[in-house]
């Protein structure tokens, strides 16, 4: 299996401002999610707004922009199993609390094209921070890139810049 290795939790996800809020709304009943299916500390101190609301909420998010796909183009493009109706984050809360199943291979694959270690968007955010000649503090560009690897379970952060550099720029 691949390498997996977010460096944050499902509970720092949610808690440092997630999917504009609307990730664990249900939709009247079609989209199978309970948070309380999840440890109730994952939400406490955060209204219900911030993770169970009607309507996307770009302010609830870290970088305050609007990042990612409908549930709609999610399942167009074939990227729902049907145990994990609201997709990757959902699989990984349940892995993260020891869940395994036969869509892990799958489910990790997926982590690692978006922000592994060869991911496409890991790579393109630390090779624009360096084209820029700036520093991973720098939040003038790329907001929405930075929220997408939130909501993957990955921030970016200044030793894995520092291992891209010596790995891309030697």
């Amino acid at each position: 299996m691949s390498e997996f290795s977010p460096n944050l939790t499902p509970k720092e996800v949610i808690q440092l401002g997630s999917f504009g809020g609307i990730y664990f709304y249900d939709n009247g009943g079609t989209i199978n999610i309970n948070h309380k299916e999840f440890p109730s500390d994952w939400f406490k101190g955060l209204d219900e707004f911030q993770f169970k609301s009607k309507k996307y909420n770009r302010k609830v998010n870290y970088f305050k922009v609007k990042s990612g796909l409908s549930q709609e183009e999610w399942e167009e493009k074939g990227w729902i199993n049907n145990q994990d109706p609201r997709g990757w984050f959902q699989w990984y809360c349940r892995y993260f609390l020891g869940r395994r199943t036969d869509d892990d291979e799958r489910q990790i694959q997926r982590w690692n094209n978006f922000c592994g270690e060869k991911g496409r968007w890991r790579n393109y955010i630390y090779s624009k921070i360096f084209n820029k000649g700036t520093t991973i503090e720098d939040l003038s560009f790329s907001l929405a890139v930075r929220q997408s690897l939130l909501h993957w379970g990955y921030m970016i952060n200044n030793d894995d810049f520092d291992m891209w550099k010596l790995k891309n720029r030697s």
